[in-house]
Formats: C-alpha cells, structure tokens, sequence
C-alpha cells in the first residue's frame, strides 16, 4: 500500500475514534484529494475494517460503529493532546491538525526564546558534516562579561523543557559543553573537527533516576501518584544520559532534598538521592 494511501486511511481511523465521525469533505480538507479519490479512500477504508463505521444519511456522514475495531491506528493519548498543546501554543494551525472538534485549550507559557533560523541551519550542517562551526557566543560566565569568537564542534541538540541547546566539543575550555541556541549571535566558517560526539561520555552514558511518592502523602494520594507517574511498585526508573541529569532534575523539583519539602506541592521524591548527588558530581554540577 502506498505511503499517502495509508495516510489517509489512519487519518479516517483517527477522526472515528477520537471523533466518532468522517465524511468526505474531512479527507478533502485535510490532503487536498479529489472528491472520487477521497470516496476510493473511504471505501477502502470499508474493505479493510469491515463493520467499524455506518453511514448516516441525515448528517451525511460516516459514524463509528458500535463494534469499532482499530486496524491502522495506534492511538496514544499524548500524541493527542501534542497535537492540541502545538495548536494552543500556536506552533500548529488548526487547519493543519487531524483533530476536527478542536476543544478549548491553553499551556502555561513561559517567554519564548528567539532562535536565530540561519543560526541553526549552519549548526545543523555542521552537526551533519561533522565539522567544526566559529560561533560569537554570549556566555553568562563572569570572566567572559562579553560575546567572544570560540570554536566548537556539535554534534547534538538538547531540549530542557523551556530552552534548546546544542552539545559540543567547545575548542576553547577543550571539552564537551552544553551551548544555548539563542545565545549563539552569528556564526563564522567551518573547519576541522575538534573530539567526535563518540568521546563526549557524558552524553553517552546514562544514570538510573529513582522516584516515588512523597512519603508524607496518604496511600490514596501515593496510588494516584503512582499512576501519574507510572509508577511500578511505588517507584520508577528513569534512564536519564549524565548530560540532561541537571536538567531534568530541575523540572522535576529534585535538585534539593523534595522530601523536606511539602508533599502538597512536591508529589515525587528522588529514593536513591544519595547516589544522584554523586551522579551530578561526576557530570559537573553541583547542588
């Protein structure tokens, strides 16, 4: 089956079990199709999931049966709802989202950071040259109050929840750094590559996190902890490289000792803290 065929048909399946509905206009709209080629693909879409849509001729439209059965759809929730976060953000249109009953939504924003598109297509390339990149970079370190020319070699891109950067051998301090997209001003010429992203073990290595609930909530609180968090056994292990360890520590108030803290507010705590501390240690930072 062709890739844009079976496009269309996860698409049906998508609008019939997250919606309960599906014409043709849908498809249409969604792929820019022809009217005959958008009734093939609901056809299809018949043949190979018998019994799981009825049409009805008072809203002419396909409904989903009661008997639906997925056939090309994996559905995952949070796929969703990035869709409606993305449209709510304003990084997706809504013309552009599978989602037709668009509900009202919003996200707690933080200020948007400013990323210099020519910026990132040159690190992009470097990245993808395995070459090394001159960037005029403001660092927020004391002994370099202003931007200075220094040379590094990327060969990866971070994402902290708020901020992108990019992982690489800073030919400066002569090791693996994390640099911050908006803080690269302009980018000079490309060269000989400093350490490959094979040598960085920070990024390569991985700790185990290990969370549970607050020991201070009651066990009803633990138990809807524990599914928010999927949590097995009261606790979960996250797998987490040396190089985000800071990170994501951070989002998820675990840099300090959470258990000290109310568990009105901080639902998780770190259970091997002990070991995490030492963990940030060895990744460079401190607590």
């Amino acid at each position: 089956m062709r890739w844009g065929v079976e496009q269309r048909l996860e698409f049906i399946e998508f609008r019939l079990f997250w919606e309960g509905t599906i014409n043709r206009a849908d498809i249409i709209d969604c792929f820019g199709v022809s009217t005959p080629q958008a009734s093939k693909d609901l056809s299809l879409y018949q043949a190979r999931a018998p019994g799981n849509m009825l049409y009805d001729a008072r809203a002419k439209r396909y409904v989903a049966a009661d008997a639906f059965v997925l056939r090309f759809l994996d559905p995952d929730p949070y796929k969703y709802l990035s869709q409606l976060r993305a449209v709510a953000e304003g990084m997706l249109p809504a013309s552009e989202s599978w989602i037709a009953a668009m509900p009202f939504a919003d996200v707690a924003l933080t200020p948007k950071r400013e990323i210099d598109i020519a910026v990132l297509r040159r690190v992009l390339e470097a990245v993808r040259e395995k070459q090394s990149i001159d960037v005029f970079y403001q660092s927020m370190n004391s002994d370099r109050p202003d931007p200075i020319w220094r040379r590094m070699t990327p060969h990866a891109f971070g994402y902290d929840g708020f901020r992108w950067h990019v992982r690489a051998y800073c030919h400066v301090e002569r090791k693996f750094k994390d640099f911050l997209l908006p803080r690269i001003l302009e980018v000079g010429e490309k060269g000989e590559p400093g350490q490959s992203g094979e040598d960085d073990w920070l990024w390569n290595s991985y700790f185990d996190v290990i969370i549970g609930p607050h020991p201070e909530l009651t066990e009803g609180q633990k138990k809807v902890v524990a599914k928010d968090y999927g949590l097995e056994i009261g606790t979960t292990v996250l797998s987490v490289r040396y190089a985000m360890l800071f990170y994501v520590l951070k989002r998820l108030g675990l840099l300090d000792d959470a258990a000290k803290r109310s568990a009105h507010t901080q639902h998780i705590v770190n259970v091997n803290r002990k070991e995490t501390q030492a963990a940030l240690e060895r990744a460079e930072f401190r607590l």
